[in-house]
């Protein structure tokens, strides 16, 4: 008779001892946790988000002409297959000096994109384009686009990315510009300037 195979056990653990163990050494051990018993007299804190004083009747009193328009990657490349100029095609859609700003972050993604996107870095370099520099770590341009425009309200969103515009249709006052038959389109732009609305 051969010797016979011991079968090794999966997902066996080193066995440690517990930080509670009466062996371990008073320093070396956990303390027990104390519950704090809750007065029900005391205050409750409630954190409530605080609307921005720029918001006036959900009207944004912060945009106006020159228009600050942040523009993503994806809405770059929608306008080159829709065959539209940025500018022109943006001053047509609000009548107005239309001003497109361009994140670190985003120039960031479209030189990633590599040589199939060369048409909309060419874009993106445009010296009408305004440059806007990045602090925050990271390059994902989502995040930073929802952060900037969070912190200031005076711009208004180019994009056509979905999950982007769902998250900033969360942010009150934002503005979303989209690309819809052949020509651009503006959401949630109120037509009374500052008018309440009843």
């Amino acid at each position: 008779m051969g010797k016979q195979k011991k079968a090794r056990k999966y997902a066996t653990m080193k066995r440690m001892l517990s930080l509670r163990d009466e062996r371990l050494k008073e320093k070396d051990r956990l303390k027990p946790k104390k519950k704090e018993k809750k007065d029900p007299s005391a205050l409750k804190e409630r954190e409530v988000p605080q609307h921005p004083s720029c918001l006036f009747f959900q009207y944004n009193t912060q945009l106006g002409p020159p228009y600050h328009i942040l523009v993503d990657t994806n809405f770059i490349n929608f306008s080159i297959k829709a065959k539209l100029d940025l500018v022109q095609s943006m001053m047509d859609c609000l009548y107005a000096k239309c001003i497109p700003c361009i994140t670190d972050c985003v120039m960031a993604e479209i030189e990633k994109l590599g040589q199939k996107y060369r048409v909309a870095l060419r874009i993106a370099k445009d010296p009408r384009f305004e440059r806007l520099p990045c602090t925050h770590k990271g390059t994902y341009a989502d995040d930073c686009l929802v952060q900037r425009v969070t912190q200031h309200k005076c711009y208004i969103v180019a994009t056509v990315d979905r999950d982007l515009k769902r998250r900033i249709r969360k942010i009150p006052g934002v503005p979303i510009m989209y690309v819809s038959n052949h020509r651009y389109n503006i959401e949630r732009m109120p037509d009374d300037y500052g008018a309440p609305r009843f």
